[in-house]
Formats: C-alpha cells, structure tokens, sequence
C-alpha cells in the first residue's frame, strides 16, 4: 500500500481548502488585515475533532499559536518517563498579503494544483501536520501504534515578519530533541539557509539655496559615492569561496530617499541595505564590512586637494537580523529524518535555502532541525499554488519521521 494511503488525502484536501479561503494575512505587513486568529481556531477544531488536545497560546493580542503535544505511554499504560518531546513539527499560519492575486481567499483547483494565497506557503504544510499528526493518533487510538517518545506540532503566527509565533513557543518552554519546520521546498530536505542583516547608510551634506554652491553640500551625490562602493564591495563578496548549497552571500540596496524640494541642496540621503548572510557570517561581520567601506570613502575624499568631494557619512545597524542556520546532512537525526522520508517518498534529496526561516530561531534554543515541505510555484507572487500530490506526500512523510523518533 503506498505510504500516503496512510493519511486522509479527502480530509487532508479539505483541511488546506478552508485553510486558504480564510485571510490570515500578517497585520504587521498589511494595515488592517484580521490577524491569523481564525486560521488558528480552524486548526485546533481540526486536531480536537481527530481526538488530540490542541490548544491556542497568545503569542500577541489576537495572534495565537496552536500547540498540541502528543503524549508517549508505556507499555503498563503509564505516561512515560521521557516527557521531552523527541520532535517537534512547525509550520506558519500567516500569509503575506494578496497583492494582485485575483480572488486570494477563493481556492481553485486545477491540473492537480491548488490555487490561492497561502496555498503553497504554507498553509499546505499546516494540512499536511495536521494530517500526519491525525493518522498517528487514529492509530493510537485502535491500539495499532504506541509511541515511546511523544512529540510536539505547532501553527505558528508570524513567520512573514517578525517571528513572535516562534518566539513565544520557546519563551512558554516548548522544546524537542529535533524539529521539523515547514516550509516550501519541492519534497527536499533543507539542511542550510541564509540569514540576513539591514543596516542604513545616511549621507550628510549641508542644506542651502540652489543659487549658492559654495554654501551648500550635495547629500545626494555624496550617495553616489557610497553606491559605487556598494558595487564593488558586492563583487569582492561574489568573488569569496561560495557556500556548496547556498552559492554566494550578497547584498542590495532596498530603499533610498533624499533631499526636501527642489531649490535647495539636499542636507540629507538615506539608503537602506539587505545583507545576505552565508553560515559564519554575522551582522557584525557584515556591519565591519560597510564601516571599511565608508572609512575608505572618506579618506578617498580627504586626499582630493580641490576640497570639492567632501564627504561625511554615517552607518545605523540594528534594524533587523537573523542568523544562517546549517546543519551537517551526515548527523544522526538528519539521516533519520531522511530515511523517513525516503519511506514515504522514495528518495530524500539535500538541499539548501536561500530564504531565511525559523529553524534559525529553534537551534538557537538548543532544538536542532531541518527544513520540509511540499511543491509548488508562487511564492508571494500572484500565482501561487501548491502541488496537491506533493501535500499528500508531505504528510505521508511527516508521519514516517513521526514514527521514526517517538516509537524506537
């Protein structure tokens, strides 16, 4: 019998169906958006109808996550001993907002994929734990299966933004000896991601009447200066040693803005910069780099004997940062996880992830993971869709890894 017939591919396909028509886009990227508390409500009705004890914890007015862990007992039907739960299971609930998607909330099927925002990102994965989690409880529940460790799955708000779903889970305690966080990536297993770093760069030049030069001080083009140096400094990273599974770092100037009105030398510029982080690199090492950058700029500047490039800039870092996660493919609990897979899917391929994701934010909280999820194309764009096959695969997955850490 093929592994997913072990999972309700008909409850699965509904689950994710109500998962996309209800807007649970992120309020911190969309003004007004309702918050995913509906989204987590449908969740937990879904889990307590298939008997397990799921629960809703406030991660911020309005923004709960769902949490439920699955207990182990002992062949004398005594809860075990091991209460630490040997693998928890993470998705988020919340979205990006619907963009020019036409129709967002209204899912549509069609040539084996499933249309609508969140449909890929990833409300399928919240299907697909829901689903595994479901199909292990059914079988404990007829005496067919006896967990020796019990685990952990969460619905977690605000991935999109600023992670406090996450946070909260660990500020609450929930912890595991590996976790298992969904996200989208064609049935591969993500051992690496990138992380990031914004910092901004302001200009500082000197505000006076466009019809006096030598009083004023360009701000604008001091930036000028700065974006050349941005250019090269990007190739000297492109040019370093490229990490096997994520290529090279990189970095972009995102927003920029500048001056007050026409007829006057503008006193200020402002430039706002991602830096994508490879493993071993941090915002400090990042924020070393720009102050190099500048400090050149202006010795540059200092040696011009005309005086007619004068230059004054300053850095801000702490805006925003995450760490690169990576994990060695050859460790005992990756291969595990693997060879789950491989049961359900037969074949397990490695991969990383450009993307950042809250694996990050677990490992740093001591719980070790990988990142897992189904296929599908779209993401934050106006197209998105999941692959509805890849859902049922997921979930098939899922369980086997379930199997694989809580009943040896």
């Amino acid at each position: 019998m093929p592994a997913t017939k072990s999972i309700g591919e008909k409850a699965t396909l509904k689950l994710l169906k109500e998962l996309v028509a209800i807007d649970s886009a992120n309020p911190s990227l969309v003004a007004g958006a309702r918050c995913e508390r509906e989204a987590a409500e449908h969740v937990r009705k879904f889990l307590r109808a298939h008997g397990i004890a799921a629960k809703l914890e406030e991660a911020a007015p309005n923004r709960p996550n769902v949490v439920a862990t699955i207990p182990a007992v002992a062949k004398s039907r005594r809860k075990s001993k091991n209460a630490r739960p040997a693998l928890m299971i993470a998705a988020h609930i919340d979205t990006v907002g619907a963009g020019g998607m036409p129709e967002p909330f209204k899912p549509r099927i069609g040539d084996g994929k499933l249309y609508g925002r969140g449909a890929l990102d990833i409300k399928s994965g919240v299907a697909a734990t829901c689903a595994a989690t479901a199909s292990v409880s059914r079988d404990i529940a007829s005496g067919k299966l006896r967990l020796a460790r019990p685990f952990t799955i969460a619905a977690v708000v605000d991935e999109e933004c600023n992670s406090i779903g996450t946070q909260d889970l660990l500020r609450r305690g929930h912890t595991a000896d590996f976790a298992v966080v969904l996200e989208p990536t064609d049935l591969r297993l993500v051992v690496a991601h990138k992380g990031y770093a914004w910092f901004e760069i302001v200009t500082h030049g000197r505000a006076a009447h466009g019809s006096l030069p030598r009083e004023g001080r360009d701000a604008i083009r001091m930036m000028g200066r700065v974006l050349l140096a941005l250019d090269e400094l990007e190739r000297r990273i492109a040019a370093r040693a490229a990490h096997p599974r994520l290529g090279p770092a990189s970095l972009h100037a995102s927003l920029i803005s500048g001056g007050q009105e026409l007829s006057s030398y503008p006193a200020e510029c402002r430039v706002q910069i991602e830096r994508r982080l490879l493993p071993g690199e941090t915002e400090a090492s990042a924020e070393r780099e720009l102050r190099e950058m500048l400090a050149a700029i202006e010795k540059a500047s200092a040696s011009d004997r005309e005086g007619s490039t004068e230059f004054s800039a300053s850095l801000r870092s702490g805006l925003g940062a995450r760490p690169a996660y990576e994990i060695s493919e050859d460790s005992a609990m990756v291969q595990r996880t693997a060879a789950g897979i491989r049961r359900a899917c037969g074949e397990c391929e490695f991969a990383g992830m450009a993307a950042w994701t809250d694996t990050a934010l677990l490992a740093g909280a001591r719980i070790p993971g990988v990142v897992f999820g189904p296929s599908g194309r779209g993401l934050h764009g106006d197209d998105e869709y999941v692959e509805i096959e890849s859902v049922y695969k997921c979930a098939a997955a899922l369980r086997e890894v379930i199997l694989e850490f809580c009943t040896s």
